[in-house]
């Protein structure tokens, strides 16, 4: 769904003009809002307090009977023989990775440019993420970029389905088989995404969700599961995340405490069944924007074997931050995924970190901006964000223009 090839091709001058006519008419209208839970929870209010009622009579706050019929559930709806619910999305990547035994000694290929969490973990169990490039045209790994960095410490690749949208599967999966690799998935954006004829959550050999509120498929508080097809590994991971217990007071090995709660489970029971018209929804309103955007915005690029969720909508442009400012004098809500690749942070200083460059990875954190995007945001409002961000542009032009024209 590219709009053009070359991201944020915004002439660079006059960037102090870039609000002045959007905030003269922005108090007139209202706040276009980049998530809109409170819409989400008041179509499924009724069903939200049963639940609620239905833990409470049961007094199973913690794992139980919600846990284990959800946990059936997403497991059915992913196409896999195993869920296992944990605390976040953070725990079921780094107890996916404790269950193999990955640690010290070990090197994991994560993608540069992801949410943090996924290389956290790997620092978690004590082995070193290698950080690997992504591609221009999606932000997702890149799999040649993958394979320059597999060293004879690589354990694994952790594949992130950043955006909603499925990684290579393909050419990772062929990579990870030719060099007996773990291929794992960080798909904690990409609840209900395809990749072929495949559910994201069935690709790897195990996959990691989050079930963070504004995720597409979302808790009212924190949560996560890790899918598989490995029944040895499931029953290691329901002992991992409930302190190693095979047997209550049976401790057999040290575990943590990462237990999804029954409440969030009974919660995410109500919201399932409404996944799929929810994602089809962001799509609507995805090839909305694709259509309004102006031409010279850069969009991700959408692969026919892998349609994508948009659990955000992000853009790229070369004036990222004043186009934001832009747009938040007009009244219109963005964010920043995100606004440094991974080694870029403070808490990354002096930590092993790749092979080479990471060029792309760099050029994402530097240029990417989220618009709006969840399922109740309507066609109005796409057109509203559209024609902000035109007039951002046409402002700009005519400031450079103006000063060119100063010139002796």
């Amino acid at each position: 769904m590219a709009k053009s090839s070359q991201p944020g091709n915004a002439d660079q001058g006059g960037g102090s003009t870039l609000t002045e006519p959007i905030s003269l008419v922005a108090s007139r209208r209202h706040t276009v809002r980049f998530a809109a839970l409170d819409i989400q929870h008041a179509l499924v209010r009724a069903q939200l307090r049963e639940a609620f009622d239905r833990v409470l009579r049961s007094s199973a706050f913690t794992l139980g009977e919600e846990v284990e019929a959800f946990e059936d559930e997403f497991a059915s709806y992913c196409g896999v023989d195993h869920c296992v619910g944990v605390a976040s999305g953070t725990a079921a990547l780094a107890l996916m990775l404790r269950a193999y035994d990955i640690g010290p000694g070990d090197e994991v290929i994560v993608p540069a440019h992801t949410f943090i969490a996924t290389a956290l973990a790997v620092e978690h169990v004590g082995a070193t993420p290698v950080l690997c490039d992504v591609q221009q045209d999606t932000g997702l790994i890149d799999p040649v970029a993958a394979r320059a960095q597999v060293g004879p410490r690589t354990a694994a690749i952790i594949a992130v389905h950043l955006y909603g949208q499925a990684c290579d599967m393909d050419a990772l999966g062929a990579l990870a088989g030719s060099r007996g690799l773990l291929l794992l998935e960080d798909a904690a954006q990409a609840a209900g995404a395809w990749h072929r004829d495949r559910r994201v959550g069935s690709l790897g050999a195990a996959s990691a969700f989050s079930f963070y509120p504004g995720k597409n498929l979302g808790a009212l508080g924190d949560g996560g599961a890790v899918c598989t097809d490995d029944a040895l590994l499931a029953t290691r991971l329901r002992r991992l995340r409930n302190l190693g217990q095979r047997a209550k007071g049976e401790h057999v090995e040290a575990g943590y405490n990462e237990r999804l709660d029954g409440l969030q489970a009974a919660f995410l029971r109500v919201k399932l069944p409404w996944l799929d018209e929810w994602n089809a929804a962001r799509r609507a309103r995805a090839a909305d924007y694709a259509q309004m955007l102006p031409d010279w915005v850069d969009v991700l690029e959408e692969r026919v074997h892998a349609p994508c969720t948009y659990h955000l909508f992000p853009i790229r442009l070369v004036e990222r931050d004043a186009v934001a400012a832009g747009l938040q004098a007009a009244r219109v809500q963005t964010g920043m995924h995100y606004r440094r690749a991974v080694h870029q942070h403070v808490a990354w200083r002096g930590r092993p970190a790749r092979r080479g460059e990471l060029p792309v990875a760099e050029s994402w954190a530097a240029t990417e901006l989220s618009l709006p995007m969840h399922p109740h945001l309507s066609v109005g409002e796409v057109e509203r964000v559209c024609e902000a961000l035109g007039a951002l542009r046409t402002v700009r032009l005519s400031a450079t223009s103006a000063a060119r024209m100063a010139r002796p």
